[in-house]
């Protein structure tokens, strides 16, 4: 049996106010035995149009959370950081950087994730339109991380929608799916819990779903409810507060097995064209 935590935050412009949340939710989460926390999506730095200033300082960053991992000896989903290079380490040229997600051991970063989803859509809100593929390049490489206590399929905010990367996930191994967000209060009123869920459900894995939540700036309010679900797409626990918060669940892998020799979807799973 091991305890998990999910992490809600209300991320703001400034990095270092972030980073003090960070390590609280981090003793937080040590102090409830846990030995993994899931951060949100842009919970370092929470600033339109500062995306290419965040990237700037990706490496400073990935190292500071790499001592926060060491030193409170806890695997960290370090949510998203804007990056300005690939994983090949070649330079994006047109101005736009890549939505990128790390897990990190007590050791170092053991995988890196780029976003694959982008956000272009039409939502309604106070902002309107989002148009992520302005500002972000795609990723292309599906990545799942292995740690000590089940392998990791590294996921993010838009991804969910998407069931056939959480399959792809699972067919290489992942027991566990990590969905940092912020999806938008419209969005994600309508449909974050449900997406958890259903993920699980088509996946058999434990969902962890960490959220930003509340205002950042005038005009982008994001929905929070940090969630996590078990492998039969049941809710374990979900917040319901506003701000930042904690929640720790348990992730049992013979539980899992069990679900999952109980009703073999991977096998049974047939391939039809229309």
């Amino acid at each position: 049996m091991t305890l998990l935590s999910v992490a809600q935050m209300n991320s703001q412009n400034d990095i270092e106010d972030n980073f003090r949340v960070i390590e609280s939710l981090i003793q937080q989460s040590k102090a409830q035995q846990a030995e993994l926390i899931v951060f949100p999506e842009n919970f370092v730095c929470f600033a339109a149009g500062k995306q290419r200033e965040t990237a700037a300082r990706f490496e400073e960053i990935q190292q500071r959370l790499e001592r926060l991992a060491q030193q409170y000896n806890i695997w960290i989903i370090a949510g998203t950081l804007p990056c300005p290079f690939r994983p090949d380490g070649s330079v994006i040229q047109d101005g736009r950087v890549r939505t990128v997600s790390l897990c990190i051991s007590p050791e170092k970063t053991e995988a890196r994730y780029d976003k694959i989803h982008l956000f272009d859509v039409q939502v309604g809100d106070a902002v309107g339109g989002y148009q992520e593929s302005q500002f972000f390049e795609p990723g292309d490489q599906v990545v799942v991380a292995q740690t000590p206590f089940g392998n990791i399929g590294l996921m993010v905010c838009y991804d969910l929608r998407f069931p056939e990367l959480a399959l792809n996930l699972r067919a290489q191994g992942a027991r566990i799916l990590t969905a940092p967000a912020a999806f938008t209060y419209t969005t994600g009123q309508m449909h974050w819990q449900l997406l958890l869920q259903a993920r699980a459900m088509d996946s058999q894995c434990d969902v962890l779903g960490a959220a930003q939540q509340g205002w950042h700036g005038e005009k982008r309010q994001t929905w929070g409810h940090t969630g996590a679900t078990n492998s039969r797409g049941q809710l374990l626990d979900m917040i319901d507060g506003e701000g930042a918060g904690l929640i720790t669940v348990e992730f049992d892998s013979k539980e899992q097995d069990h679900i999952r020799e109980s009703m073999p979807l991977m096998q049974h799973r047939r391939l039809i064209s229309f």
